[in-house]
């Protein structure tokens, strides 16, 4: 490493902000899992110990992590297509399994093409600044997820931002779209919103969309693979899948867990982003081994009514939900397995949080900037793999620590 004056000056600024930030209580560590994702993992501690724990915080709604056909299948295809391509799609990495997973997403959502990233960040990234040009327009819903900012940031359409979930709010924008002489106006929410477990009034959007003549941008990450009849995420939750324009999603939470993203909608669009998209363009294909658990997980979520991973999951939650509400705890959402634990103070969160890893429950505290400031919490994510005893166990330990510091009971600070 250098030690020269502008290195030195570089490394102080930096610890400067890095203490701020500890200061505030927003520091975040990693904690490092030795086992595969599922709802009982193990974790190593800070002295080196491992302790078994049970997950409230993966995004693995299904429990499809590390589902014996989701690791058969991975396996298969690096055996069958090898590592990696070492390429790009447009020169030499695309192989017929990833025009086949391309085909099955499609398929999927009864749309007429798709394109695959390597992350559903990449897929936002890449699709606003691709489509719109300065004569557009993109209304955006004030709680977007970051990627979704970012690659808004990047186009040179005209922005507007709406208040959450705000369909008043929304109308005047697009109004003020109108006056401004948009020549599209294309409407960009998240399906589900990942830090508040809400559910984004998707049939309210249309309906603007269609009176003023707009289009609907859907990020679905958060209800892929298991919102709707069929898991076909929030457009069909609301039955308005021949609605929506644009679905941007992942594979890497409830289809099987492991990376990679995509962008699903018409021809037109899709083959425009193959020539245009950046992130797409001079990004490496997805790995072999990613496309088969994706694809497998597809498989798996084909005939997830009859095996009741639905019913386990949407079981789980409403349980969970339930035994913390009662127990006075104020949690966020729309009854989605995403159930924020409302705790305001950022210190507050890392300490309960902490406490709960003690007792064999892996959570997470959030707070700024990953929420805004005063609103911390601990997002529990429930899952098809927890069991009820599980689901039992965690909120007995949340009651508890929730006396203990405060958060309910009669010595209630919130």
């Amino acid at each position: 490493m250098s030690s020269t004056k502008s290195q030195t000056q570089f490394s102080h600024i930096l610890q400067t902000e890095i203490d701020s930030i500890k200061a505030a209580g927003t520091y975040k560590s990693e904690r490092v899992i030795v086992s595969p994702q599922h709802s009982d993992i193990r974790v190593a501690g800070k002295d080196g110990k491992i302790t078994p724990q049970i997950n409230f915080c993966a995004n693995n709604y299904l429990g499809l992590a590390d589902h014996p056909e989701v690791v058969a299948r991975s396996k298969k295809f690096l055996d069958t297509h090898g590592s990696g391509l070492s390429s790009v799609r447009f020169i030499c990495g695309t192989q017929n399994i990833h025009k086949d997973l391309e085909d099955q997403i499609t398929k999927f959502y009864g749309t007429e093409d798709t394109i695959l990233y390597a992350s559903c960040f990449d897929a936002n990234a890449g699709i606003f600044e691709t489509i719109l040009t300065d004569k557009d327009a993109v209304i955006s819903d004030a709680l977007n997820h970051a990627s979704i900012i970012d690659g808004i940031r990047l186009c040179k359409a005209k922005r507007f931002r709406y208040n959450n979930c705000d369909m008043n709010d929304l109308e005047s924008k697009l109004q003020e779209a109108d006056k401004a002489g948009a020549r599209l106006k294309l409407i960009a929410t998240d399906g589900v919103f990942s830090m508040d477990g809400e559910i984004a009034p998707l049939d309210k959007i249309c309906d603007l969309a269609e009176k003023y003549n707009a289009l609907v941008f859907v990020d679905d990450c958060h209800s892929t693979g298991f919102l709707g009849p069929n898991g076909r995420g929030t457009a069909e939750y609301y039955g308005v899948q021949d609605r929506v324009h644009i679905i941007n999603s992942t594979l890497g939470k409830a289809l099987g867990g492991a990376a990679g993203g995509y962008t699903t909608g018409c021809k037109e669009m899709i083959d425009l982003l193959r020539n245009r998209s950046r992130p797409y363009l001079f990004s490496n294909s997805l790995p072999p081994a990613v496309v088969g658990s994706a694809s497998a997980a597809l498989d798996l979520i084909e005939g997830a009514k009859t095996n009741g991973l639905f019913d386990q999951l949407w079981g789980n939650t409403k349980l969970f939900r339930k035994l913390l509400t009662d127990a006075g705890f104020t949690i966020k959402g729309s009854n989605h397995p995403i159930t924020p634990v409302m705790l305001g103070d950022a210190r507050l969160a890392g300490q309960f949080a902490e406490k709960m890893l003690q007792r064999g429950i892996y959570v997470v505290g959030f707070s700024f900037p990953v929420v805004p400031k005063g609103q911390a919490r601990i997002r529990v994510q429930v899952s098809a793999a927890h069991s009820e005893e599980q689901i039992r166990r965690a909120a007995a330990a949340f009651i508890e620590i929730g006396k203990e510091l405060g958060v309910i009971g009669a010595k209630s600070k919130l």
